[in-house]
């Protein structure tokens, strides 16, 4: 068993999201969050690396709440996507539609536990000194360190709800068969339950070796950042996450279009690390819960949308997805001009109707 050891470097910022959303987002509203870290000992990936520390960021909303049994009992887990942290969940188009009074996932009701993910955010990552020699995790790493930190870190055995966009839609697929009887409620958002392979796994591979490809790269150990390798990954993500209604409505010349990418593409490279790129889509390499569809049985309710260029709408898995699992219902938004592509999944208001029947249905008897 090879055991690496982490270098103590200071935490480094939040890598941006990895899809962006067409436009920029408003500023994020002022909300009562706290954060903190957990230090998970001995961490052991599937690879057989281990690290003695693994560090799991955490921001949190509202307060725990204890049955008679002394059970945390409203506990609210939110995971996030390829490239993202759990700070996203804190802008005006999530929060502003969720947390306040009265909201699906109102924090005077609920516990919001809203995780960075391994290599991702201020968790441990690449970045922190390691890089490629940092171990290759997968989503079954990042899910027991999810699980770790509710369980060693905050008390939680059981959550209320598990609510995921993208790769954190593809993580609740995982949980609900590993973990068939954590979570009350599964709300998973655009994705799919199936190997990422076709078109999802070839322009996820393109992204990789625009990296790689690029000489400034060298094997993981530049001094700089290898630009012109992160101009290419970017701009697949401005073309993987696009929304082309809203896109057309909103750039409706050349000029504003080309306007928009020049400005927005090298903004976001001055956020992102080329190795914790590398090893979030690297990452979903695994990825296949559809053999075991069949042991998710807590109440789910699976979002897509129509303008989604990684989920397409005309695959057929989600109608033959539901049949197998015991308590799921799908629903296709719509695509329009307010829809936002894969991005739809981070804009609560044409969603959260169908969070609340979710929360209603699994409402313990």
């Amino acid at each position: 068993m090879i055991i690496l050891l982490l270098a103590a470097l200071a935490a480094q910022p939040a890598v941006a999201a990895a899809i962006p959303a067409p436009a920029a987002a408003p500023a994020a509203a002022s909300w009562p969050v706290r954060e903190g870290d957990v230090a998970l000992k001995d961490f052991s990936f599937r690879s057989g690396a281990v690290l003695p520390e693994l560090r799991m960021h955490y921001r949190t909303l509202g307060t725990p709440r204890r049955n008679s049994a002394g059970v945390i009992d409203n506990a609210v887990m939110v995971l996030h996507g390829t490239g993202g942290s759990g700070a996203q969940f804190l802008r005006p188009q999530f929060a502003d539609e969720l947390y306040g009074p009265g909201q699906p996932l109102d924090i005077s009701r609920y516990f919001i536990i809203l995780p960075d993910n391994i290599g991702h955010g201020q968790s441990s990552k690449p970045s922190d000194g390691l890089r490629m020699r940092f171990p290759e995790y997968d989503y079954d790493d990042m899910i027991e360190a999810q699980r770790r930190l509710l369980v060693e870190g905050l008390g939680v055995t059981q959550l209320r709800l598990i609510l995921g966009t993208s790769m954190g839609c593809m993580h609740i697929f995982v949980w609900g068969q590993d973990h068939p009887d954590f979570a009350k409620a599964l709300m998973p958002l655009a994705c799919q339950p199936i190997e990422i392979a076709g078109m999802n796994r070839m322009w996820r591979q393109l992204l990789i070796d625009g990296i790689k490809s690029d000489a400034a790269w060298q094997g993981g150990n530049y001094r700089g950042q290898p630009v012109q390798g992160l101009r290419t990954a970017q701009s697949l993500l401005v073309v993987a996450g696009g929304a082309p209604l809203y896109q057309q409505q909103e750039y409706p010349t050349r000029q504003q279009a080309t306007a928009f990418v020049q400005d927005s593409v090298p903004k976001a490279i001055a956020g992102l690390d080329a190795n914790d790129m590398i090893y979030q889509f690297e990452s979903s390499r695994n990825y296949n819960p559809w053999p075991g569809l069949d042991a998710i049985t807590a109440p789910t309710t699976w979002i897509n949308s129509a303008d989604d260029f990684i989920n397409p709408r005309n695959l057929a898995v989600p109608q033959q997805a539901v049949r197998r699992m015991k308590n799921a219902r799908f629903r296709l938004i719509p695509e329009s001009a307010e829809t936002r592509g894969h991005g739809t999944h981070s804009w609560a208001k044409f969603w959260k109707q169908d969070l609340r029947e979710l929360l209603a249905r699994s409402e313990p008897r």
